[in-house]
């Protein structure tokens, strides 16, 4: 959420990718000097959709208990190309991510962290 303040760990992806479901802090593809916190949703050649409040990646209905509620409307299918990213936030039917962007996909290289522990306003472990 905006002026929340959190940690992030810098060093999770050097020996590692970015998993389905992990929180991480990037460049917003559509103007780098902003930072957002989304989620994970689509990796390297995934197939997301959005279909009847549900999202499938490569065919398969994604549990999500962390949403808010589900999205409204339907979206894609996103085929995720290589060394990229597709992102969603928590808050569906509130929130400007991959679906929204003119920059459909977060690069590999623009992900700065993975959220690990947000301080304020409330204390919240990611992991």
């Amino acid at each position: 959420m905006t002026h929340d303040r959190l940690i992030a760990l810098r060093t999770a992806y050097w020996f590692s990718e970015p998993k389905r479901g992990d929180i991480v802090v990037f460049h917003y593809p559509d103007n780098e000097e902003e930072l957002y916190i989304k989620r994970v949703i689509g990796t390297p050649g995934d197939i997301v959709e959005g279909k009847d409040g549900v999202v499938y990646v490569n065919g398969e209905a994604l549990e999500e208990p962390y949403i808010k509620e589900p999205a409204e409307e339907d979206f894609g299918p996103y085929q995720v190309p290589k060394e990229s990213y597709f992102m969603l936030g928590d808050n569906r039917n509130h929130s400007g991510d991959s679906r929204d962007w003119e920059n459909t996909y977060v690069k590999k290289n623009k992900i700065l962290g993975k959220a690990f522990l947000r301080y304020y306003p409330n204390f919240k472990k990611f992991s």
